[in-house]
């Protein structure tokens, strides 16, 4: 039987990130309990003037910052949980009695306090399993080298057989690689469940949920205006230093070989020929300006006919896979091809990756487009990466963007539409 010694050694790595992870998830368990208790402390600090209107929104701060750097590590399990929290009024708040106000009457404060407690329980828990199991595999291949060495064992060692001997710990090797096969590969899948226990109190309500698309929406619909003044600017220049000034030059030479054709015709024949060169300059530059608006193989061929197309022009192999019973708008359609395209490039640009694929299908409505790589991962929108691009191209048709890019990889970026084919 082949052995896939590269997929072998990305489950290990992922196993190291995962056991890494729980002993960082036990490490910030521990300060749950602190947080909360000096939380508690503000409370009961209230009523006394000043001191609690300036504590409570100090220490809410203190424990958003914690709810929100594991709301970040959840979504490095591809679990993600959007920040719930009521947005700031456009005027802001003062500091005192209106940051107080707007802090206490938010849900999301009281769902954050309820969870630091057994957020605590279950991270220590799920992370002391994620960090024991695989040095209890680690400690039985080390028996027999510390029997050989100094003469001493771990007479107490075997979840499997007994080990009392120098022959019987031999047999620890095996059952140690055993135990810390199991422990490597358990360790993510405790991280993700922890992640998931998480979602239960950090994730928003559904009044938070309706409340945040509102906001979402607005911002939205802002964005798209600006983003289709700017989409019109950018087309406008073009059009002014490109190929209007292509024409303009290509008329100004046929003038002069008019007037040149009868004193002298070898003159005018050259600068026909400048014109002719110029016109086919001129067409190559629509031709591209088109293409950036609404590539024709995408109105040739479609949305896979077109990401197959984009996909074999790149210098590392994508692997495509899109299946689509019909086609949707052409807005949409067109939104969804740039939105492929720029996670592509993002992996040229970007990921270090060697291969790269792309999987969409249509269900339920929604159309799901998933982007992946083999890259070195730890992709962030906040970086220019992009990604932010593909999120306001997507938010002007109400779709959604979903990332999961743990370091050393893989990179997954999931793109989903709702729309009729």
């Amino acid at each position: 039987m082949r052995v896939d010694a590269a997929g072998l050694g990305r489950g290990a790595r992922r196993g190291v990130r995962g056991v890494l992870d729980a002993v960082a998830a036990i490490g910030l368990a521990l300060t749950n309990i602190p947080l909360l208790a000096v939380a508690v402390v503000a409370l009961v600090l209230t009523p006394v003037p000043y001191l609690g209107l300036a504590l409570v929104p100090w220490t809410m701060t203190l424990v958003r910052k914690r709810t929100d750097l594991e709301r970040r590590r959840a979504s490095q399990t591809g679990v993600l949980i959007t920040r719930p929290y009521h947005p700031l009024p456009e005027r802001g708040v003062a500091d005192g009695w209106e940051r107080f106000r707007w802090t206490v009457t938010d849900p999301a404060t009281w769902r954050d306090l309820a969870w630091l407690a057994p957020g605590a329980a279950v991270g220590l828990i799920l992370g002391a399993v994620g960090v024991l199991v695989p040095l209890y595999g680690l400690l039985g291949l080390t028996l027999t080298p510390s029997w050989i060495w100094l003469g001493t064992g771990w007479y107490g060692y075997g979840a499997v057989w007994s080990i009392d001997t120098f022959l019987a710990g031999l047999l620890s090797v095996p059952q140690g690689v055993l135990i810390l096969a199991a422990g490597l590969w358990l360790a993510p899948w405790l991280r993700r469940v922890d992640a998931l226990f998480a979602r239960l109190l950090l994730a928003p309500t559904r009044a938070a949920e309706l409340r945040l698309r509102v906001t979402q929406l607005t911002a939205t619909r802002a964005g798209t205006v600006d983003a289709q003044a700017a989409e019109l600017r950018r087309i406008e220049r073009d059009l002014h230093d490109g190929a209007r000034a292509r024409l303009a030059s290509l008329s100004m030479t046929i003038g002069l070989a008019d007037n040149l054709i009868d004193r002298d015709p070898a003159e005018a024949h050259k600068l026909l020929a400048e014109a002719r060169a110029s016109s086919r300059t001129a067409l190559a530059e629509l031709r591209d300006l088109v293409r950036g608006i609404h590539p024709p193989v995408l109105a040739e061929r479609g949305l896979a006919g077109a990401v197959r197309a984009l996909a074999l022009s790149l210098p590392i192999p994508i692997t495509v896979d899109v299946d689509l019973p019909g086609r949707p708008d052409l807005p949409l359609e067109s939104a969804a091809y740039f939105a492929v395209a720029e996670a592509l490039t993002n992996i040229i640009r970007h990921s270090r990756a060697h291969h790269g694929s792309v999987f969409s299908r249509y269900a339920a409505g929604l159309l799901t487009m998933v982007v992946t790589d083999d890259g070195r991962g730890g992709a962030d929108p906040a970086a220019g990466t992009g990604l932010r691009g593909i999120e306001r191209r997507l938010a002007a048709f109400d779709g959604t963007i979903m990332l999961s890019s743990p370091p050393g990889g893989p990179t997954v970026i999931t793109m989903e539409l709702p729309c009729a084919l």
